[in-house]
């Protein structure tokens, strides 16, 4: 085997690539330094503080000049020539670094670590921080009504270990599973902006955008998401076991709850480390780990949640006409976050699930209240996040104001909920003593308005520490003789237009127009000569512009050393502010809710443990939204066991499955949809849109509505829909809800007929679930006649003479007709298109033989 020699850099061409460099002692000591960095991240964007700039180098300039379409100009790099650069401006570089992180890049940053003018030699610079999708902690990159998960894997054969965070929150918990479909499906809904994988292949470390492939990934991990492939050994059983039990300073994992789930631990150890490694010299406080199981929560596949557009529609994944949009009046960033993971993991536990119904109750019959908690409720800002930052020393003056802000209208909020008697209004009865005082001291501390920066001064208020009035004073007294300086000297001088003025680079001088300057006294002494203006200097001001300098830098020092113990202490109360944040966002959730019930006429259901369905002109919760009020046409709903219906005494038969059959365009989907959210909502604890509502609990609910063409697997729309049909037939139990839209439509009509109608039989008779299986196949209708526990219902339309009018009502009975030519028309086929297709309708349907076919086979 052979290597070839790299070519020199060809003259006045700038260096792009690090490997060109044969010999590293000809770069200047600053690339020197830049290059054994960036050895260390090869697989990151490397940004390099020089001065006011953070530079990047080499082949990550050519990257980042062309993601952010920046110039890219070149530096001069030693005896090797010039090297090329891209730099942004040190102060915006989260605007900057921002935009690369959404592409799916990890970034470091190797900022300077002491004062230039300090500096013997080189800057000293280190990597302060590595940003990766996963691993973000600043404001502005952050989306302030959603989660930014990083999660971690572990797979041995058929099971899996599953450890995620928020590291903006502290949230971190772990599971273990022995499907990898579940892994699937948890990586779906948890949405991740990173996931952490580990094995031994050659492009370990490296981030996969979206989209990227590596042999070393399992198919069940969706290639929808970064993977970050990181080395085997901080994913060791002992090395997780270790780094665990050292973090939360425990002696077993059994309190935990993961001591016996070795793959749980793995992924929560290596999740651990691949923190605490990202983000350097300030670690991040995590809540305590928590175990979790999958079946704990009612299971929503992806393929559920974006057929009833939960958090995003389905045309065009947008939030607005998802039932989050619907559902969400929130009124605190962490009262939105809340209720997207409520929405994403609905309960099983009667229990939880009454203790937020009996919340939203009261609120609903307390008007006062609610009213009172909503208006103060924006007043609290995001503590989950502002407590993170604080306790990881990234926190400014205004997060701690805005912190002591939302501390004092604590006591208010106790004071507003002292009568309450439901759990959730319960909790924020009692506010810890200790939140008070902070607030207190910060306030006392801090400055109303504070500036961002913290090492400029302005944070502290006077009478706080008396060195550091002290210094005040003294910088006080030292400017106002400056201020003095130029009237002083005017009057002096005789000169009227003698200004006294300041650059960094220059300090203080007295400036006088060249045309003046034969006037100028003897103790002058001249530092600049401009174009049209002299500059000068004196004794007395050298003197007291080192006083002034010194005594600043001092007196900002102090300043940040007291912000600093400032932010230390509410770091120390992190877990008590948590606390106290998760109460006050479940109240904030439930609060939005009632008020929703309210302006909605929502009813709060009757939850059940058996498997009745029973809804009352039930509604869909996002299409009457969409409607002017009162359009919505209601329709009701039963399934499962037995119920009353309406006024009547007669014990009724419910179906565990409806054969439901209309024309196209009718709201059979639509209907599908309410009943499914309806059932959901019920189990977030949430009230419904209906007259009233009885529910038994579902363990999953199961969904298939519409089908496209797979083409990154090459699959038809037919084998999507076969293969979503296998999974509900392969995992549905009677306590499951399906809810299916024109199974086998996609082929030829015999076949499409004979699967709809073993599908309908296999879930009527040996699956049991509750099922309202839509479609235009009428002769499923014959179904009902044959198995006891299926029944008809149709969605009714009003036929004249020359069109039909759509009643969007659903009542019992099975339609003959489909209407579809009439959809096209009102869809506006061409005239005569509709008249050939009645043609052809007539002729098929006199010949057709199909449905007598199969009922004499039958």
């Amino acid at each position: 085997m052979t290597t070839s020699t790299p070519e020199p850099n060809p003259p006045n061409t700038p260096l792009t690539d690090t490997n060109l460099v044969e010999d590293r002692s000809k770069l200047s000591k600053m690339y020197q330094h830049y290059v054994e960095v960036k050895d260390k991240y090869p697989h990151a964007l490397l940004l390099y503080r020089v001065g006011d700039f953070f530079e990047t180098f080499f082949q990550d300039a050519v990257t980042i000049s062309r993601e952010l379409e920046l110039v890219l100009t070149s530096k001069h790099g030693g005896e090797v020539g010039r090297v090329a650069m891209t730099g942004v401006p040190h102060h915006a570089w989260e605007r900057y670094t921002t935009l690369l992180v959404e592409k799916g890049f990890a970034v470091v940053i190797c900022d300077q670590v002491e004062d230039s003018a300090d500096a013997i030699g080189l800057v000293k610079r280190e990597v302060t921080r590595i940003l990766t999708p996963g691993t973000l902690l600043e404001e502005g990159m952050l989306k302030a009504s959603r989660n930014n998960y990083l999660a971690a894997v572990v797979i041995a054969v058929n099971h899996w270990g599953l450890a995620y965070a928020d590291i903006s929150t502290g949230e971190f918990l772990t599971s273990q599973g022995s499907d990898l479909e579940h892994l699937t499906q948890e990586l779906m809904r948890l949405q991740p902006s990173e996931v952490l994988f580990p094995t031994n292949a050659p492009d370990l470390g490296s981030l996969l955008r979206p989209g990227e492939t590596s042999p070393s990934l399992p198919q069940c991990l969706p290639p929808t998401f970064c993977y970050s492939l990181r080395s085997q050994v901080p994913f060791s059983q002992a090395e997780a076991r270790s780094k665990l039990l050292q973090k939360f300073k425990v002696r077993s994992l059994e309190g935990l709850g993961c001591e016996h789930l070795p793959l749980a631990v793995r992924a929560a150890g290596g999740l651990l480390e691949y923190i605490e490694d990202t983000q350097k010299a300030n670690p991040v406080s995590l809540q305590l780990l928590r175990t979790y199981t999958l079946t704990d929560y009612l299971i929503v596949d992806h393929q559920t949640r974006r057929n009833l557009e939960i958090t995003q529609t389905v045309r065009d994944s947008t939030f607005h006409g998802s039932l989050l949009w619907a559902l969400d009046r929130t009124r605190t960033a962490m009262g939105s976050r809340a209720l997207r993971r409520w929405l994403l993991q609905p309960l099983l536990d009667l229990k939880g699930i009454k203790s937020r119904q009996d919340t939203i109750q009261e609120l609903v019959e307390n008007t006062p209240l609610r009213q009172d908690l909503r208006n103060l409720l924006r007043q609290i800002y995001d503590l989950e996040r502002l407590t993170v930052r604080a306790a990881s020393g990234r926190a400014n003056a205004r997060d701690l104001v805005a912190l002591a802000d939302s501390f004092s209208r604590l006591p208010e909020l106790s004071r507003l909920v002292e009568d309450a008697h439901s759990p959730f209004l319960k909790a924020l009865q009692k506010v810890p003593p200790i939140l008070e005082e902070l607030a207190e001291k910060l306030h006392a501390h801090i400055v109303e308005s504070p500036p961002i920066h913290l090492k400029e001064g302005g944070l502290i208020r006077a009478g706080i520490n008396a060195l550091l009035d002290e210094r005040k004073a003294t910088v006080e007294s030292d400017q106002q003789w400056i201020a003095n300086l130029e009237v002083d000297e005017r009057v002096r001088t005789g000169i009227p237009t003698l200004k006294v003025g300041f650059n960094k680079s220059f300090g203080y001088y007295i400036s006088i127009s060249r045309s003046k300057s034969d006037q100028v006294p003897d103790n002058y002494i001249r530092k600049q000569t401009l174009t049209n203006e002299e500059r000068y200097i004196t004794p007395d001001l050298k003197e007291r512009e080192a006083r002034i300098l010194t005594a600043r830098d001092d007196l900002n020092q102090l300043e940040y050393e007291i912000f600093d113990a400032l932010r230390d202490e509410v770091g120390n109360h992190a877990e008590i502010i948590r606390n106290i944040s998760r109460a006050v966002a479940a109240a904030d959730v439930l609060c939005g809710l009632a008020d929703l019930a309210v302006h909605q006429g929502y009813c709060r259901p009757e939850m059940l443990t058996g498997r009745e369905i029973a809804v009352i002109d039930g509604r869909h919760p996002v299409v009457e939204q969409s409607l002017p009020a009162g359009f919505f046409v209601p329709n009701s709903t039963w399934l499962g066991e037995t119920n009353r219906r309406g006024t009547e005494d007669t014990e009724e038969e419910k179906p565990d499955l409806v054969i439901l059959t209309g024309p196209n365009a009718s709201g059979k989907s639509c209907y599908l949809r309410q009943v499914g959210l309806i059932q959901l909502m019920a189990q977030v604890g949430s009230f419904v849109p209906a007259r009233s509502a009885r529910l038994g609990v579902c363990d999953r609910i199961f969904t298939r509505v519409g089908a496209v063409d797979d083409l990154a697997t090459g699959q038809s729309t037919f084998m999507v829909e076969m293969n979503e049909t296998a999974n509900i037939l392969n995992h549905a139990t009677a306590q499951s809800l399906v809810l299916l839209d024109e199974i086998g439509r996609g082929t030829a009509t015999f076949d499409g007929l004979s699967i709809a109608w073993a599908v309908a039989e296999y879930l009527a008779v040996d699956i049991k679930s509750r099922t309202i299986f839509a479609t235009h196949y009428h002769e499923l209708n014959e179904l009902a006649t044959i198995i006891s526990n299926v029944a008809n219902y149709q969605v009714t339309v009003k036929e004249l003479p020359d069109q039909i009018i759509f009643l969007h009502q659903v009542q019992p009975g099975g339609a003959d007709k489909s209407y579809g030519i009439e959809a096209g028309r009102l869809a506006g086929l061409p005239a005569v298109v509709i008249k050939r297709a009645k043609q052809v309708m007539g002729q098929i349907e006199k010949h057709s033989k199909i449905a007598m076919g199969l009922r004499e086979g039958l």
